[in-house]
């Protein structure tokens, strides 16, 4: 796997999910690491060890602040560009937030990057670009219409940068998200990720919620397997592979309700009880695509991407991850 190694790397978005696990593994690996978080989806606990190591370097900042961009991009030589504001239910509900947090501060990050002659530019796209697009498995030039505002966003993000890289020549490099999951990501709130939402719901003995008839299909992938492809995205020094998007996914789907079933034993090996829990079925969401699968084979040609963890693998060790850090203790 290609490392980043004694770099001065930007994260956007540090203190949230995927930014987290990216800052903890460049830490690791020597580089200097700057995280850029306002604490709207972020955590503190996320960052909570990082910040004693002299290698990091936290700042509180909104990414709508083009000043606080540029302060954060000074001196550095790659931006890997998490922040945004997710979920399709929160952009349907208030789509303004999401505009605004996803594309004006997308802009304004891309122009700090710029002026900042940061060498590379990587930022986290969406599986949402492909709306309505019925084409499975999803292949990157293959798109349809948005079905949420968030989508929009994503997508526009895409426009960008494909202009910033044609007219400046910046090195650009996009990854289009499919379901990640992993140790890290919030189970709480309104606008939760199934995986994590599931996993605390039934460790606390309730019954996780399914929206619809639960044979809705998701591509879901391990963090860990994010965290290769933006190394192997800031480090490429394939031409053919710059200015592209790419699907980042393990390229495997499964249903909700089989999805919850894998949790539901795994989970049983903590706390047999858990064994009798079921789900409950409510009315489906407005904006959710029924199915998703994609082909990673552009990211394995061009980005040597290898994806490492499996479902079941992943599962295990995020189950592990909740059960020991955010399990109540009695």
């Amino acid at each position: 796997m290609s490392l980043i190694t004694k770099k001065r790397v930007l994260v956007t978005g540090g203190a949230g999910f995927i930014g987290s696990n990216l800052c903890e593994a460049l830490v690791s690996q020597d580089n200097e690491v700057i995280c850029l978080d306002n604490f709207i989806t972020g955590k503190h606990r996320n960052i909570k060890e990082l910040r004693k190591n002299t290698r990091f370097t936290f700042i509180e900042g909104d990414i709508r602040d083009l000043k606080i961009c540029r302060k954060a991009t000074d001196g550095v030589d790659i931006v890997l560009h998490q922040a945004a504001l997710g979920s399709v239910p929160r952009s349907v509900n208030d789509p303004i937030p999401t505009n605004e947090i996803n594309i004006s501060g997308f802009l304004n990050m891309i122009m700090a990057a710029r002026d900042g002659k940061v060498k590379r530019f990587v930022y986290a796209a969406s599986s949402s670009a492909y709306g309505d697009s019925v084409t499975m498995p999803k292949v990157e030039d293959k798109t349809g219409k948005p079905l949420s505002p968030y989508a929009v966003t994503k997508y526009v993000n895409e426009l960008y940068a494909d202009v910033f890289a044609r007219l400046y020549g910046m090195e650009v490099i996009g990854l289009r998200y499919f379901n990640v999951f992993g140790q890290k990501q919030d189970p709480e709130g309104d606008y939760a990720a199934v995986i994590p939402k599931f996993i605390m719901k039934m460790m606390k003995g309730e019954r996780p919620e399914i929206y619809g008839d639960g044979l809705q299909s998701r591509d879901f992938t391990f963090v860990q397997n994010v965290v290769e492809i933006n190394q192997k995205a800031a480090l490429t020094e394939n031409a053919e592979a710059l200015n592209n998007v790419y699907n980042v996914a393990f390229g495997e789907r499964i249903t909700l309700i089989d999805l919850f079933n894998i949790l539901k034993e795994y989970l049983s090996e903590y706390d047999s009880n858990i064994a009798a829990i079921e789900p409950v079925f409510t009315e489906p969401r407005m904006g959710d695509i029924p199915h998703s699968l994609a082909s990673i084979d552009k990211a394995r040609k061009l980005l040597a991407y290898n994806p490492q963890y499996d479902l079941r693998k992943g599962l295990k060790m995020a189950i592990d991850w909740y059960w020991n850090n955010l399990k109540e203790k009695d």
